[in-house]
């Protein structure tokens, strides 16, 4: 992932409420397993849609946004995580809304999209300035959105999240990366005290190379 620190660019509006997470990525395309390129199914049956205004993904200067100001409960419904993915591949880096699905909030932290919920005022402004096209600037070192008039509003993240967004890893990558000295010390105390737990290199060689006729039956 790529690390967050701040942003600034024109935020999409959608103040619609209870965006489902099949709204966002409709079911039909849960075969595409690759991150990339899933940005062409976002909000695919709006985006297609005939007889309507365009949507507002589609319609300058929001289709560049990397911010995106929604509803309440956006991302409920079904836990995918491609929803995320497809926004994570449009260039979405921050939404901001009063409230968030549960699943969809931690898939968010999981692939360095910053979700931050407003309270009702909060939003009101942002989202007001969302629609008079004024860029936001969102600082995580901070934990501010900044308006377009350099009012700044701040917002809370838990500490482990907001470590994670800011290095750009998720859960396993931030194991890795401060735990990784009593990764060590384990495995070295393992091999010392059970040494029978740890193949040698060359006995994973043979295993990895043996196939079912190399089996002896010693009954």
């Amino acid at each position: 992932m790529i690390p967050f620190t701040s942003l600034t660019s024109v935020a999409a509006p959608l103040p619609e409420g209870d965006i489902d997470t099949d709204i966002i990525f409709p079911a039909r395309f849960l075969l595409f397993l690759n991150k990339n390129g899933l940005a062409e199914q976002l909000f695919h049956e709006r985006r297609r849609a005939t007889g309507q205004s365009r949507f507002v993904l589609d319609t300058p200067p929001f289709d560049r946004a990397k911010i995106l100001v929604a509803g309440e409960n956006f991302g409920c419904g079904s836990s995918r995580e491609q929803a995320v993915w497809a926004i994570a591949d449009f260039g979405i880096r921050a939404i901001l809304a009063p409230s968030f699905g549960e699943i969809f909030f931690n898939n968010c932290l999981k692939n360095g999209v910053l979700p931050i919920v407003m309270d009702k005022r909060a939003h009101e402004r942002a989202m007001k300035a969302a629609f008079a096209e004024q860029p936001l600037t969102v600082d995580l070192h901070a934990q501010t959105v900044s308006l377009g008039d350099g009012e700044a509003i701040g917002f809370d993240l838990d500490a482990f999240a907001r470590r994670m967004i800011l290095l750009g890893l998720d859960e396993i990558g931030m194991i890795l990366a401060e735990d990784q000295n009593d990764i060590v010390a384990f495995e070295a105390r393992q091999r010392s005290e059970a040494p029978w737990l740890d193949l040698a290199d060359d006995r994973l060689d043979v295993l990895r190379h043996a196939t079912p006729g190399d089996a002896r039956d010693d009954r």
